[in-house]
């Protein structure tokens, strides 16, 4: 079972009081003397604790035979502090979501935390009081911090705008409105890594913060409160919430998600998210979405795919290998993701350009980040890679961090024509426009082709090139640098692999011709251009992104 937080689960764990579900499972001895039960809330199970820098949730309070005396069976955020899946000698105590995620640990040896109140305390008041009542050593004299009244006259708790409480052991919210009179202007609130264990705790804090907009709740574990809805103040303002790594699922969200009617980032990477429902009346005001590190299943995403006002989505890491719009035919538009912008995919399976000509069907794409994906590795070079995402994505401005600058795109979209231009013309393409039918199966496979040929011209056949298979022999180029300011330097002649970086033509360079310290400037020719010098601005290019051919000659000059 994919076990995560929420209302089901805790239900369906097994505790002491629910003996019928496994005929093994060792009831804790209720007679202990309540002595052993003081430094215990009264409702220790599902309740967080801390132990030893690593936090859990408690599954079972009770004895342990043989041994004597009380013991907590802890599940482990990090399964890896675990010993066992909750059972001991044979009878099964608890439930486990890892095998080895679950362990016995004394009460004394566990942190049950400490209210928002305290840990404010603790964090902001403590450093300030430290801070006015130091003395500090400068050469032989004793000099006190006074006159530092007026610097942290801003760090006062009633001013404070961000707070940050992240790994401060934070379990509840402290007496009642008193946070309301603590801190009333906070904007940005960091509760990561505490001791939080249902969302009703997280309301009871951020409703007494009227102006909050950021939350972030990273590694926690929340079970789903029974009505989202029953304080509307808590999230009325809130736009921004982050809850990376926390064990949640997207049912699990989208039940939690009408107490944010206004949110515009969400942040939800590293969860157990594995099919997504579409969002129905929830989350339509959201621009970003981060999903990555889930593993989704293929497909999932079009769930989300009439969110309205979505910009931003990061599915890195989330397996994803396919993807169809069917609603539009190759070269049209699709009616899905209508604002998103940017797109990330990085890390995945993708292996076939069919799913770069899927996305050129979203209207407004023009970011994209798509490294290490199988689909790069298989082109003999990196800048063949790049300018085929370029040709096939007609809009976009930035590539994997890139800059698409305009001569990017006319030298990528040039170069795609000629690369499978004598595909088109076996497909029945033809430069009269009267006969240019090419076949189905060719618009599939390269649905831009079209729309580029009446942009620039078909190519004409001595610009076409035969798709060669790799062999480093076909990639290795024979170039001759020359230095036009040194006429007394001599010519060089090297064979070097169209892959390579300017960056390393450069420290090639630097070792041929013993230049120390300068700054080389490089430029090439080509006797198809004659009289024109094209610049080599770029030192993270490959040679083939600026067609450099066999036979050219570089210019190299220095400062």
């Amino acid at each position: 079972m994919t076990a995560s937080i929420s209302a089901s689960y805790y239900n369906g764990i097994i505790i002491p009081n629910v003996i019928d579900t496994v005929s093994t499972m060792r009831v804790p001895d209720q007679t202990q003397p309540t002595t052993m039960h003081e430094c215990l809330p009264s409702d220790a199970v599902g309740k967080r604790v801390a132990c030893d820098g690593e936090r859990g949730t408690v599954r079972f309070v009770g004895t342990v035979p043989p041994t004597a005396g009380l013991w907590l069976g802890v599940e482990w955020d990090n399964p890896d502090r675990g010993k066992h899946d909750g059972s001991h000698e044979g009878v099964h105590y608890f439930t486990c979501r890892h095998p080895k995620g679950g362990s016995f640990v004394r009460p004394k040896k566990a942190s049950f935390g400490v209210d928002y109140l305290t840990a404010i305390k603790r964090r902001y008041e403590m450093e300030v009081q430290q801070v006015l009542g130091e003395e500090i050593q400068i050469s032989t004299r004793t000099v006190e911090m006074v006159g530092f009244e007026a610097i942290t006259e801003k760090q006062k708790v009633e001013n404070l705008t961000d707070v940050a409480l992240r790994l401060c052991e934070v379990s509840s919210p402290g007496p009642a409105n008193e946070i309301r009179n603590t801190t009333p202007h906070v904007l940005m609130l960091d509760l990561c890594g505490n001791l939080l264990c249902c969302w009703d705790d997280v309301m009871a804090i951020t409703e007494q913060m009227e102006e909050l907009k950021e939350l972030q709740l990273s590694h926690n574990r929340l079970r789903v409160p029974s009505n989202p809805t029953v304080r509307p103040r808590a999230f009325s303002c809130l736009r921004v919430l982050s809850l990376t790594n926390c064990a949640l699922t997207w049912p699990q969200l989208l039940e939690c998600a009408p107490m944010w009617p206004l949110l515009e980032e969400l942040y939800a990477s590293e969860n157990d998210i594995t099919e997504l429902q579409k969002p129905n009346d929830v989350l339509q005001s959201l621009t970003v979405l981060d999903l990555s590190t889930n593993p989704l299943v293929d497909g999932a995403v079009l769930s989300i795919g009439e969110l309205p006002r979505l910009e931003n989505l990061n599915m890195s890491k989330t397996g994803l290998s396919t993807l169809r719009f069917d609603d539009a035919m190759p070269g049209c538009k699709t009616a899905m993701f209508p604002a998103l912008k940017s797109l990330a995919v990085n890390s995945n399976n993708i292996s076939e350009w069919s799913v770069i000509n899927e996305l050129e069907k979203l209207q407004s794409l023009v970011r994209l980040s798509c490294r290490q994906n199988p689909l790069l590795s298989q082109e003999r070079n990196p800048g063949t890679a790049m300018q085929l995402l370029i040709a096939r994505v007609g809009r976009l401005e930035a590539l994997n961090r890139w800059t698409v600058l305009p001569e990017d795109r006319r030298g990528a979209e040039l170069d795609y024509c000629k690369m499978f231009g004598l595909e088109w013309l076996a497909s029945g393409g033809h430069r009269d426009p009267q006969q240019n039918r090419p076949s189905a199966e060719f618009t599939a496979q390269h649905p831009r082709y079209q729309s580029l040929i009446q942009k620039y011209g078909a190519p004409e056949d001595s610009e076409l090139k035969k798709q060669e298979a790799f062999a480093l022999k076909n990639q290795l180029l024979s170039i001759t640098f020359v230095c036009p300011d040194e006429t007394d330097r001599k010519s060089v002649v090297k064979k070097l692999p169209d892959s390579m970086i300017v960056q390393k033509v450069k420290g090639l360079l630097y070792r041929l011709l013993k230049i120390p310290g300068a700054e080389l400037k490089l430029s090439y020719t080509s006797s198809k251009m004659e009289g024109k010098e094209i610049e080599i601005d770029n030192d993270l290019k490959p040679l083939q992104f600026y067609s450099i051919e066999d036979g050219d000659k570089v210019l190299v000059r220095w400062l």
